[in-house]
């Protein structure tokens, strides 16, 4: 996947983890971007570890794969900030 494509990917995966945990009024564009790149990258070695795919492309799967990383970065990043 080239730079483009992970951005687009981070940046809707961050989006829609932070709809779900709750945090989107708080974070900007960049910040969507970063924790959905590392959410993807998360998210991609623990499907890796569990014998899965990680990510794959620019598609649903890997959508989904980056939306659960980020999405568990930002709980876990929430219960550190407490």
């Amino acid at each position: 996947m080239g730079l483009l494509a992970w951005l687009l990917l981070g940046g809707i995966a961050g989006w829609l983890a932070s709809i779900i945990a709750g945090t989107n009024a708080k974070m900007g564009i960049f910040a969507n971007i970063i924790v959905g790149v590392l959410g993807a990258v998360l998210g991609g070695m623990g499907v890796s570890i569990l014998g899965g795919t990680g990510i794959t492309g620019l598609n649903l799967y890997s959508l989904l794969v980056a939306v659960g990383g980020s999405t568990v970065l930002l709980f876990v990043f929430k219960r550190l900030a407490r």
